[in-house]
């Protein structure tokens, strides 16, 4: 990541760093480029950045990356957020995973509505103009669903031993 905000920052363009504290001990993230945000949990960064990104591209990484894709793809499943996600897949990084989505389709884990969630594209230009065309399709079930604080809070229990 990096290497990725120092070339948007050379190119003028706004980097915005959405960093848990515990990468900060020890300079684990290294210098940051723009502004940076500091937050206490990676499920405090993943909400961050689903409130202040306009779409979501994966680059080829880890198990962070994938988990980070998939949490961000699952939200847009359940109608959390509407945003576009797409994965950049240079040289190929993402065939396998792409082909286990398909395969996930075929088999019926993963709704066709819901694979057009995932954009992916082979050079930087392409995924953009994809992104950009990108049109939230929601599943009519889902997208009733209420995911406001107050919808999620559960009726208080009176767990008071009488004897």
């Amino acid at each position: 990541m990096g290497c990725v905000s120092t070339a948007v920052a050379q190119h003028e363009r706004q980097v915005l760093g959405i960093i848990p504290s515990a990468f900060t001990v020890n300079n684990l993230v290294g210098e940051t480029c723009g502004k940076e945000i500091k937050v206490a949990t990676m499920q405090e960064r993943l909400v961050m950045m689903m409130e202040l990104s306009d779409a979501f591209i994966a680059l080829p990484g880890g198990f962070g990356t994938l988990e980070e894709l998939f949490q961000m793809i699952s939200w847009a499943q359940l109608s959390i957020h509407n945003k576009p996600i797409g994965v950049l897949n240079i040289n190929g990084f993402f065939n396998g995973l792409l082909s286990f989505v398909d395969h996930a389709v075929k088999q019926e884990f993963i709704t066709p509505r819901a694979r057009k969630i995932l954009i992916s594209a082979t050079t930087a230009d392409e995924l953009v103009d994809k992104l950009q065309a990108f049109r939230f399709e929601s599943d009519p079930a889902l997208s009733k669903l209420k995911w406001s604080p107050s919808s999620s809070q559960k009726e208080k229990l009176d767990l008071t031993l009488r004897l």
